[in-house]
């Protein structure tokens, strides 16, 4: 059984998880309206992937016996000066999702719940996939600079993302 502090810290990861489909999907919705359409793949499928996460949140705590408190989802932002912005968002978006997941360990560890320990190791993994690829395609775009022709390519490049299965799959 979890402990009601770690179910509540639960729930609200639960709802940063959405929140984060949400983002993704906000940023899809741009690229999408900007002629992007690999970009907006790309965006589409980490907004997938986020979900995913939320449900396993969503799992685990009735798997517990907890109680799951949907929270209301805040508005993410709509348009974005260019691919590079985004992108920066987003990666600081996985980096404050890291924050949240580590707190949410030692407070697993604080309480000794090793069924909760054990549980945010995968999501502390994924977090280092999630902040290396956001990074990666950062710092390519920084490379791309504005070449309109680097780019279209890029952008097709980023629509071929194929879903990785994660450790939490």
């Amino acid at each position: 059984m979890t402990s009601k502090a770690l179910q509540e810290a639960m729930n609200k990861q639960l709802n940063k998880e959405l929140y984060s489909g949400y983002l993704y999907l906000a940023m899809a919705a741009h690229f999408e309206s900007t002629n992007m359409p690999g970009f907006a793949s790309w965006m589409r499928a980490q907004s997938n992937e986020e979900n995913t996460h939320a449900m396993k949140f969503w799992e685990f705590i009735y798997d517990r016996g907890g109680e799951v408190a949907l929270l209301a989802i805040d508005q993410p932002p709509s348009k974005f000066k260019n691919p590079i912005d985004a992108f920066e968002q987003a990666l600081r978006a996985e980096q404050e999702n890291t924050a949240e997941i580590n707190k949410l360990y030692e407070m697993a560890v604080a309480e000794k719940d090793y069924a909760a320990q054990v549980f945010l190791q995968l999501f502390i993994a994924e977090q280092v996939e999630e902040e290396k690829m956001a990074t990666d395609v950062v710092d390519t775009l920084k490379m791309v600079g504005d070449s309109p022709a680097a780019l279209l390519m890029l952008d097709r490049e980023m629509g071929s993302r194929k879903e990785d299965p994660s450790p939490l799959d």
